[in-house]
């Protein structure tokens, strides 16, 4: 890239992140791992605004892995107040929680019996006083439910973690969108093989595939992520195990191959 376009480039970007304050560097969380806070505009995840995690396969009706991910999120982010989880199945492992640091006398349960409840009480919770983070399992955000939800975080100030999640032995009715989604960030989480302590039997910390499949004003990544046990005093609460590269095709292509893929 030539220096002019690198300089363009950045312009355009601080003309961007004037116009979106949720963007900016003071309101953001910072993973502390260069890899993935360059990924965002803001240095690191934008605060007071709504960010969508999803799964694959299975996970796509359990969201055990997604579950886990943002509840250890979500123990650094409630820090500054109640974290609120609203579900409509009452399947939360409580204890599962608690040892990823989301301590109880922190957050509060909401149950809900619709999509459309559901979404109401995510705005309700976002707009009251003393909560900074709201967690939801969701089906879909369609751009009119989105933009309200940004509106809610921006006016209470809180962050909202939106987890794709269907109804066990139902079609999703929501759809892959091909247009810009209202979220700050869009994320595709999965489990990962843990290691043991010190070549020891038994299992070591939790592991996730993480994906940064969107971020607003930045770009993509994909990593192995590893709960830091030690994050204790305002430390990250993951730790970047490995970077993964996009191994969709492969390296090289036999002749015949490539003719195939190019005709």
């Amino acid at each position: 890239m030539s220096l002019a376009r690198a300089t363009s480039l950045s312009a355009l970007r601080a003309r961007l992140s004037a116009y979106e304050p949720a963007l900016r560097a003071e309101r953001a969380f910072r993973f502390g791992d260069t890899r993935v806070d360059g990924c965002f505009l803001a240095g690191g995840l934008p605060l007071g605004c709504w960010h969508e995690l999803t799964g694959e396969g299975i996970e796509a009706d359990l969201a055990t892995a997604t579950a886990g991910f943002a509840a250890k999120l979500a123990a650094r982010l409630g820090e500054a107040g109640q974290a609120v989880w609203i579900l409509r199945r009452d399947d939360l492992y409580a204890p599962g929680v608690a040892e990823l640091g989301l301590r109880p006398e922190r957050l509060i349960m909401v149950r809900t019996v619709s999509e459309a409840e559901t979404l109401a009480a995510v705005e309700d919770a976002l707009r009251t006083r003393g909560v900074s983070v709201v967690m939801a399992e969701a089906e879909a955000v369609d751009l009119t439910a989105g933009r309200r939800l940004q509106l809610a975080c921006e006016r209470g100030g809180a962050t909202a973690l939106i987890l794709r999640r269907r109804l066990y032995g139902k079609p999703s009715r929501a759809r892959e969108r091909a247009e810009p989604a209202v979220a700050a960030s869009r994320w595709r989480i999965g489990p990962a093989p843990s290691e043991p302590v010190n070549s020891m039997p038994g299992l070591g910390a939790p592991r996730w595939t993480v994906e940064l499949e969107r971020a607003r004003g930045g770009r993509g990544g994909k990593w192995i992520m590893e709960a830091n046990w030690e994050a204790q005093n305002g430390a990250v609460p993951f730790r970047v195990v490995t970077e993964l590269a996009d191994h969709a095709f492969p390296a090289q292509l036999p002749e015949r191959d490539f003719r195939r893929a190019a005709g």
